[in-house]
């Protein structure tokens, strides 16, 4: 790969100065940050993201100058990290998160509803006094002005009650999702609970899922789960067969080191191993699949997927196993809405697929299955 084409393809870093603002007022609900890919598609940033035009989902974060309270290894969000960047410039699941009147985005979109960009707009909470309350206030503002397009809501169950979700769906949520991320125990102990003086707590997280599958009802919940923070194969998918079980959807994440985490020099999850899970996730979400169909070896690797060569076969080639996993849009139930343009490797090696695969994007995939050392850059020149 030549030094321009990465050049071409790395997530852009430029800011607009008048929306780049670092003061004590910017803070939520009046200003909201938002994924680089979702500032490019509004235009607020300048740049282009490889092979996809823009990305589906309109991720905002509700933003405070004193940040994130929870201290969560893995993330950039983390409350370790103040004394290293001001929070506002903090990247977050692997980009920069450009800062904007929550007014002018709601005015970009409207003005740009002719396009048809966004499918869904998700509001992500982080754990903050205040963040329940601006969620609430972000939502009504949004289901009054741009009633089109569904919301989610990225949660923080630390903080809320079953009376939170409730009020949430009534004021218009759409889709209620828990970032559980760690899938067992002692994991999320390990990496967001006391253990790393965190806040969060498994059984809290646990009850929140419990609540939405009661509340927001059948496909309308889902819960993120992180693919290689030390949990097997098996007890990955055991997850998500329980999360199906109860009626929702699995939104797969591949972990990948973010700088200045404590987590920075964990290795990413290997290819193999992210494929394979990738794939049977999709097989028990959206193929009818079952976890107790699937054989898995000492390791818990899985060795056998339950299904028939044929039915396999068919499936790894429609690609569609291997695109980002997330809330649906308006099209395909199947396919993500929140295509989260490399949220989780960047476009030399991608593990999370914003675009629909093509051939040689399946091929590539399929070797990767194998074990073999492959980037997406060896077939890209032909793309």
């Amino acid at each position: 790969m030549s030094a321009s084409a990465e050049s071409m393809v790395s997530p852009v870093t430029f800011y607009r100065p008048d929306y780049h603002i670092k003061t004590p007022e910017m803070r939520s609900p009046d200003y909201v940050q938002m994924s680089t890919a979702a500032a490019i598609t509004l235009g607020l940033v300048p740049g282009t993201m490889h092979r996809t035009a823009c990305t589906h989902c309109l991720n905002l974060l509700v933003t405070y100058p004193e940040g994130c309270r929870a201290n969560c290894s893995y993330c950039g969000l983390a409350r370790h990290r103040e004394e290293a960047r001001d929070y506002a410039d903090r990247n977050f699941i692997r980009v920069d998160w450009p800062t904007a009147r929550y007014d002018d985005v709601i005015e970009r979109v409207k003005n740009n509803a002719d396009k048809g960009q966004f499918e869904r707009m998700c509001i992500s909470m982080i754990t903050h006094p205040n963040s329940d309350h601006d969620t609430v206030v972000l939502l009504e503002k949004w289901v009054k002005e741009v009633p089109h397009i569904p919301v989610s809501i990225l949660s923080n169950p630390t903080t809320m009650s079953y009376e939170d979700l409730k009020n949430l769906r009534d004021k218009g949520a759409d889709i209620f999702t828990v970032a559980l991320d760690a899938v067992t125990p002692e994991i999320f102990e390990r990496t967001r609970g006391k253990t790393v003086d965190s806040p969060h707590r498994w059984d809290k997280y646990w009850q929140a899922i419990e609540w939405a599958a009661e509340i927001f009802g059948p496909e309308k919940f889902g819960a993120h789960l992180i693919c290689g923070m030390g949990e097997t194969e098996q007890e990955i998918l055991a997850v998500c067969q329980k999360i199906r079980d109860m009626g929702g959807h699995n939104h797969m994440f591949a972990f990948f080191p973010e700088q200045g985490s404590l987590m920075e020099d964990w290795n990413p999850v290997p290819r193999d191993q992210w494929r394979r899970v990738q794939l049977a996730r999709f097989i028990i979400d959206y193929a009818g699949g079952r976890i107790d169909d699937m054989k898995f070896n000492e390791q818990g690797q899985v060795v056998d997927f339950g299904l028939d060569e044929k039915e396999l076969n068919d499936l790894i080639s429609s690609g569609k196993p291997f695109q980002t996993s997330g809330c649906p849009g308006k099209s395909d139930e199947e396919v993500s809405a929140c295509n989260r343009p490399y949220g989780d490797s960047s476009p030399t090696d991608i593990l999370s697929f914003p675009f629909a695969l093509n051939g040689k994007d399946v091929e590539f995939v399929r070797r990767q299955m194998a074990g073999e050392k492959v980037g997406t850059f060896d077939h890209d020149a032909d793309n």
